[in-house]
């Protein structure tokens, strides 16, 4: 007869099954030793006949429970692959919810290298951030040399009423002023990548822990 319950309840057994098969496993014993004229073994102190039971038990116990969680885990990807949730980004199975989510925090595969979002953030506002120093520190370079330019044409001392030899050192200034180039308005778009990274991750949560609690498998 098939078993019912929730994905939640599934998960939370498959998890407790991993510690209980490896404490399991260290704990059994399937092998030891004995001299031939004596009845015991010689690790476990009890009669072989009593250890090939217990070691023959060990063995059954832990094979049914990897069954147990192979049965588990299979019911839980196939209820995730067949499973959709909806949010504000559009419809994902549970299970590729899961594999973006991982995706987007670096858990998957890939580690980091395939937090797409995180990179291109990263790139533009640190670029952006070396472009406006860059552009900064021309200018005051300029600013000085137009100083140096103005004290060149004017004296340190002295006043002219003609002023346009200081026209020149304006259309100077004017042509040599650097400035950015931003044809994707970066800093926005920085704004824009952070703002749906961290309401994508928070849907997706929210949406995958709603279908855990309310889906049920049979195993």
């Amino acid at each position: 007869m098939a078993e019912k319950m929730l994905v939640t309840q599934a998960l939370d057994e498959r998890d407790m099954l991993v510690k209980k098969i490896q404490d399991k496993i260290a704990k059994a014993s399937f092998t030891d030793v004995k001299r031939h004229n004596e009845k015991k073994v010689i690790d476990r102190r009890v009669l072989e006949e009593t250890f090939r039971q217990e070691a023959e038990s060990a063995y059954q116990q832990i094979m049914d429970l990897i069954e147990r969680f192979q049965k588990l885990d299979a019911a839980i990807v196939a209820s995730n692959a067949a499973t959709i949730i909806h949010i504000s980004f559009g419809d994902y199975t549970v299970a590729g919810a899961i594999s973006l989510r991982s995706r987007m925090r670096g858990n998957g595969s890939y580690d980091d290298e395939a937090d797409f979002e995180q990179s291109l953030y990263i790139k533009m506002k640190n670029e952006l951030d070396k472009r406006l120093i860059s552009i900064e520190n021309k200018n005051k370079q300029l600013e000085t040399t137009a100083e140096s330019m103005r004290l060149s044409i004017l004296g340190k001392d002295s006043k002219m009423k003609d002023d346009k030899p200081l026209e020149v050192v304006a259309a100077y200034v004017q042509e040599n002023t650097a400035e950015l180039v931003d044809p994707l308005d970066v800093h926005k778009k920085v704004e824009e990548i952070q703002e749906k990274r961290a309401k994508l991750l928070s849907e997706l949560d929210t949406q995958i822990k709603v279908s855990n609690a309310t889906t049920f498998i049979e195993i």
